[in-house]
């Protein structure tokens, strides 16, 4: 039998890809070097159309010409050793496609060496987890348009739908799709951020119980902040503990770790000259986490300040603290998309962004209400540079932006950190003042350095013996 596809790499993600492909009468055979997968594969695909193989060239030949192989594999070196491995089996117009979270330039620079080659690699950003690989994921593919179009059909049936229209679209040329696909991880990590010390404020400040965060968090969800991340801290907050008494999230270790596409967008907006704030303090935020004993040690030394306040405030803060967190969400998907455009532009993506919008509405774990405001804002602006410049967001933004300020303000006088909540705000506040000390900044600049500087008053580039 031939395949239609082939998947390199059967841990639980690529497995269950596998399975959705067959779902949608999408023949695949499987490699993994570690027979357990394998088989593992086998067994629960029994009846279905796929296989497993162990032997990579047995694996290529049962292949339908020309080939598309898939990989599922960890990003770096790995990548390259499997694209290694299968050259020698591979003919012109074999497609690879890389569905892990490759780092945009390794992606772009293994396209540029297999085009000489006459094999084409592309790049496949896949969001929403185990779950999602298995029934539909949001899917970001970038890379030479007539390698995708013989994708596509496979990529639209696996993808989740939103009124039966499929979580995935041409992301653009070159690295676009792992391009996209970073900058989504980017905005999941700030998101995540915001809601960790929303539950902060709400534990150590309002006094909530974990029944009332669940029951706050639920409530949220049925309204604006509607969103998977929302969706499933409600469900976090009712967890019981398997192994003991109490509830889990209060047995679980204050770190966080990270793979690292976080600061990978933070490193390229450093390149292209975009301000992610929002997203810089989120990393910076999880480094701090990792920091447990020494944070352990400045807790004894540095004594807390009394941060609780009366039942009677719960409700109105809790208000006050719903309004902070979706105007930073709005703060956090303006900085991320803007670096997008930019990024996009600088790279020659043309990637648009109300597509991207559009696939991330569904399937992916950033996927969440607001996306159809922000389609829509798009759609009315193709060329809008900033989403808080668009009349879906102006209103919204002036009146949520009061709380997101009093709740940094808050976080300040009582102790309590606020990394990204304060960085939006910042942000914000810079985004839309008409006037910035950075004169002095160029001033400086020139007397130590003789670095020039700019004038008001007239064009060109002026030098001062200060």
């Amino acid at each position: 039998m031939q395949y239609n596809y082939g998947m390199i790499g059967l841990g639980t993600m690529g497995c269950n890809l596998v399975l959705n492909m067959s779902d949608h009468n999408f023949s695949v055979a499987g490699y993994d070097k570690d027979m357990k997968k394998t088989e593992n594969l086998n067994i629960l695909g029994e009846g279905k159309n796929v296989k497993g193989f162990n032997d990579v060239a047995t694996f290529v030949l049962s292949l339908e010409l020309p080939r598309v192989i898939m990989l599922l594999v960890p990003a770096g070196p790995i990548v390259d050793a499997v694209v290694k491995d299968l050259k020698p089996f591979l003919g012109k117009e074999d497609i690879i496609v890389d569905c892990g979270n490759s780092h945009f330039t390794d992606t772009q620079r293994r396209i540029d060496e297999l085009e000489k080659e006459g094999l084409h690699f592309f790049g496949l950003g896949v969001s929403g987890g185990e779950k999602g690989a298995r029934f539909g994921p949001s899917i970001m593919p970038g890379g030479n348009v007539d390698a995708y179009k013989r994708l596509a059909p496979m990529l639209e049936a696996i993808a989740a739908k939103i009124n039966d229209v499929p979580c995935t679209a041409y992301m653009g040329t070159g690295a676009a799709g792992h391009y996209v696909k970073m900058v989504h991880n980017g905005i999941e990590y700030a998101a995540m951020e915001m809601i960790a010390e929303t539950y902060h404020l709400l534990k150590k400040h309002a006094g909530l119980s974990n029944e009332e965060l669940h029951t706050v968090f639920a409530t949220w969800n049925k309204g604006r902040l509607q969103s998977f991340l929302v969706e499933i801290t409600a469900t976090i907050f009712a967890e019981k503990d398997d192994v003991g008494e109490g509830m889990l999230i209060d047995k679980i270790k204050d770190t966080a770790k990270q793979k690292g596409t976080g600061a990978w967008m933070s490193q390229d907006a450093m390149a292209t000259g975009s301000p992610i704030p929002s997203i810089d303090a989120s990393v910076t935020a999880r480094i701090l986490s990792s920091m447990r004993n020494d944070r352990l040690v400045a807790s004894n030394i540095f004594s807390d300040i009394d941060i609780s306040i009366t039942t009677d405030d719960k409700l109105n803060f809790i208000k006050m603290v719903e309004d902070a967190l979706y105007s930073a969400f709005i703060l956090t998907y303006a900085q991320g998309l803007s670096m997008l455009k930019t990024s996009s532009d600088n790279y020659k993506y043309h990637t648009d962004l109300k597509t991207v919008a559009t696939i991330w509405r569904g399937g992916c774990i950033i996927r969440a209400a607001m996306l159809e405001d922000i389609m829509q804002a798009y759609e009315q602006e193709p060329t809008l540079k900033n989403i808080l410049n668009s009349d879906m967001f102006i209103e919204k933004i002036k009146l949520s932006q009061a709380s997101l300020r009093k709740i940094v303000q808050l976080g300040a006088q009582i102790g309590i950190p606020l990394p990204s909540f304060s960085a939006s705000l910042n942000y914000f506040d810079a985004y839309k003042s008409a006037w910035l000390p950075a004169n002095l900044i160029q001033a400086q600049r020139d007397f130590f350095g003789a670095h020039t500087y700019e004038r008001l008053d007239k064009e060109g580039v002026f030098h001062t013996q200060w």
